[in-house]
């Protein structure tokens, strides 16, 4: 498969007041003269109001690298919350303008991947897949995707000076989202059901400190509960209610491996109500208790 040069003037940020939300401290078109891969970092405030997001020609992933955040955005129906934190990848759709709000526990930091939609298209053409369908995409990207998450940071860190690497990167980025995050037309019907679940799985990860009812899952990827179940149980093997602990257990491993917080100050960020309902959701999905845990 042959890839040719891409050779593009976008401007993603025309209409946006750069200076009054974000520093750039990063620019790859300005730094190391790529012309198929724009790729940017970027300082963010700690807290913004009505932000107005332009619509960006091309695929677009943000990849935050410091700072928490939760965040609540709105493109054109109602508002949806998300978390901001590092790690939680998100894939903006291309030709869709936003407005955001949200407040940090301090500043921000993101790494910043624009891919021509030329490049996207033609990589789809060469698949031999059908039309891309970003939506559903962006819902897949948001139920995480550890190996595209450590591409983008090893691009956003990158040195090299000239297309080359732009060029080959663009290539990998485009392979990989219509690899990993789309379907082939027969399976159509699925995956709309599949791009419920990974919204359903991505809420559950926005919301993992919070109290989230079946019902509230539900209604956010508009399905009934009982059709949730079902089509939950189909693509994961599990109810939402087991999956959704399962994530917070994973998040309370994590915090006890990586942190030195209480097991009362896990419990919280995890969505327990206090340390005696974590302890027994830990025992009876790990055989072990949070302290032993964090001892072993």
């Amino acid at each position: 498969m042959v890839f040719d040069s891409v050779h593009f003037d976008l401007q993603p940020y025309a209409g946006f007041d750069m200076d009054r939300y974000v520093r750039r401290t990063h620019c790859s078109w300005q730094d190391a003269s790529w012309q198929s891969l724009l790729v940017q970092r970027f300082h963010h405030v700690p807290a913004v109001e009505d932000m107005e997001l332009p619509a960006a020609a091309d695929l677009h992933l943000v990849l935050p690298v410091g700072g928490r955040a939760e965040m609540e955005t709105r493109t054109g129906g109602r508002w949806h919350r998300h978390v901001w934190a590092p790690d939680r990848l998100e894939l903006g759709v291309p030709d869709r303008p936003a407005l955001r709000r949200y407040r940090g526990d301090g500043p921000l930091r993101s790494v910043q991947v624009h891919i021509p939609r030329g490049t996207v298209e033609r990589t789809a053409a060469q698949l031999g897949g059908p039309a891309v369908d970003y939506e559903s995409m962006a819902a897949s990207v948001a139920a995480g995707d550890p190996l595209l998450v450590e591409a983008v940071r090893a691009v956003g860190s990158a040195q090299e000076t000239g297309d080359l690497y732009a060029e080959t990167s663009a290539a990998f980025l485009a392979v990989h989202l219509l690899t990993r995050h789309s379907r082939a037309p027969e399976q159509r019907a699925p995956v709309r059901e599949d791009a419920r679940v990974r919204a359903a799985i991505a809420l559950m990860r926005d919301r993992l400190a919070e109290p989230l009812t079946l019902a509230e899952i539900a209604d956010a990827v508009h399905l009934s509960v009982f059709h949730l179940v079902r089509v939950f149980r189909r693509a994961t093997g599990e109810t939402p209610h087991r999956y959704l602990v399962r994530l917070r257990i994973e998040e309370a491993e994590r915090l006890l491996l990586t942190t030195d917080f209480t097991v009362a100050r896990i419990a919280p960020l995890c969505g327990f109500a206090d340390p005696a309902a974590l302890s027994k959701a830990f025992l009876r999905h790990t055989g072990a208790r949070p302290s032993a845990y964090r001892n072993s």
